[in-house]
């Protein structure tokens, strides 16, 4: 998820997706590196923060298929997949998944148009 009240703070991430790539921060200071765009770094709070482009490619820590939609404008979707990865570069991404995927898997990102806006969607290689 992004902080959509704010949107310059998210625009990097979403004109990203919009060309096909996961953006994510880099923290000058100490190096963490997170997915939601934030002022400061979550892990030393420092305010020196990079956009990078993500490969696109992680390991699914958490998978579960979400059966009945938490909106309508979800619900053409249904029953569809929510995954978390581990990019590549070390942060986490909540986003869609291909039918099947499941804990542990290598995956790809890929990238589709629902409502208006461009949303991930990870898939084996």
């Amino acid at each position: 998820m992004t902080d959509t009240t704010h949107p310059a703070l998210v625009a990097p991430f979403t004109e990203g997706l919009a060309q096909g790539l996961i953006r994510y921060q880099r923290c000058s200071a100490c190096g963490a590196a997170q997915t939601l765009a934030r002022y400061a770094c979550q892990h030393c709070g420092h305010g020196a923060l990079q956009w990078h482009d993500a490969a696109g490619t992680g390991t699914v820590r958490a998978a579960t298929v979400v059966a009945r939609a938490p909106s309508d404008e979800f619900r053409p979707l249904a029953p569809y997949t929510l995954v978390l990865v581990q990019l590549d570069e070390g942060p986490r991404l909540m986003a869609h998944a291909a039918p099947g995927v499941r804990i542990g898997d290598a995956v790809r990102a890929g990238f589709f148009e629902h409502a208006g806006r461009t949303l991930v969607r990870f898939a084996p290689p």
